[in-house]
């Protein structure tokens, strides 16, 4: 029988913002990663140093410089990250689509389809209307076959990812009897990015929790509208997210009304139905989900609790990973028709699905 040898086409991908937070996550993600490479790393303030120098944690992974965004590199590429704050991906996005190179934005400039509300929520004026409505919401779990086809995938907020992912169960089948639902959440300083600013100084966060952005955080029509897309229910709900003086991790506790016949058992059931084939999905009921056992890793953990027909859900994620760059490179995954866990989970989905079953 003759040799047979099976060659893999690599996925060259590159990163805008590769000096931020985001940025190192996907670097250390993709380094693991056995079919994509990393083929350039870009910056700004950053160009002309390394990015080892830049994030010391990687000296001996790597030692790429860090150079200015040029189009004629990209046109190499397969895949372009984009992990800048809201409001600085839009020209990227463009040059990336227009040289057919496929684009995954870690920021909110593609996850509102109503302009509208982009410029309330995010302050910023929106010129690339027809990417927008071209872009595909890249919440893994729900909308695996539109990222499959997608040019631009919008990563979903870091916020909506720990609400979406518990709520749309629940409303997809009608188990929550008002319409009104509380949700609060609680996140760590690294979700705020590097960026200076006095209210995140260590002696200002450190010993305290402290709501924000109440009743105007960017995320608020991102939940709504993910909601509706994929539950195809409505609800008015509250979001007030908090800051804790931690690094990293979400912590997200919801709260609703359910009918009187609804119990822990159906519920446990239905959260199985939905999310037996998902691989970064952990229902630990009876237990209690803690953001200590989700940091560094890709995972949802999702607990729930009925007591006098108020149901309590909680979810925790580690922003960073699962919020930003592991559910990215999910997608990658997925666009490119690679098992979702690749570089991300140590086994494949069908060793993870018969753990799941023993």
């Amino acid at each position: 029988m003759p040799l047979i040898i099976k060659i893999v086409q690599m996925i060259k991908a590159g990163i805008v913002g590769a000096a931020g937070y985001s940025g190192l996550e996907l670097i250390k993600i993709l380094l693991n990663h056995s079919e994509a490479e990393i083929t350039h790393l870009f910056g700004y303030n950053s160009a002309g140093s390394r990015i080892d120098n830049m994030h010391p944690s990687l000296k001996g992974l790597i030692e790429d410089e860090i150079v200015t965004f040029d189009e004629k590199l990209i046109a190499d590429l397969d895949l372009l990250f984009i992990a800048l704050p809201s409001g600085q991906a839009i020209p990227y996005v463009k040059s990336a689509y227009e040289n057919g190179v496929k684009v995954i934005d870690l920021g909110g400039d593609f996850r509102l389809t109503n302009l509208n509300d982009y410029k309330k929520y995010y302050k910023n004026e929106h010129s690339a209307q027809d990417l927008v409505n071209i872009a595909v919401y890249g919440l893994s779990e729900w909308n695996e076959q539109e990222i499959s086809k997608a040019a631009i995938v919008a990563n979903p907020g870091c916020y909506p990812t720990s609400v979406l992912l518990p709520l749309i169960p629940l409303l997809k089948k009608n188990l929550l009897t008002s319409d009104f639902i509380s949700i609060v959440s609680y996140s760590g300083t690294s979700g705020a990015g590097k960026s200076l600013s006095e209210n995140m100084i260590f002696s200002e966060v450190n010993e305290s929790v402290r709501a924000y952005k109440v009743g105007n955080h960017q995320h608020i029509p991102e939940i709504k509208r993910y909601l509706s897309m994929f539950s195809g229910s409505s609800p008015y709900f509250s979001f007030v997210p908090h800051l804790l003086p931690i690094t990293r991790g979400i912590y997200t506790t919801i709260q609703a009304k359910v009918n009187n016949t609804i119990n822990e058992i159906l519920c446990k059931n239905i959260y199985e139905k939905y999310y037996s084939e998902s691989p970064f999905i952990r229902i630990v009921h009876p237990g209690i989900p803690e953001i200590k056992n989700v940091t560094g890793t890709n995972y949802c953990d999702i607990g729930f609790s009925i007591n006098d027909g108020i149901i309590t859900v909680i979810s925790t994620i580690d922003n960073l990973i699962k919020g930003a760059a592991g559910q990215a490179v999910q997608n990658m995954n997925i666009m490119f028709g690679i098992d979702q866990t690749e570089g991300i989970l140590k086994c494949s989905k069908k060793k993870y699905l018969k753990a799941q079953s023993a």
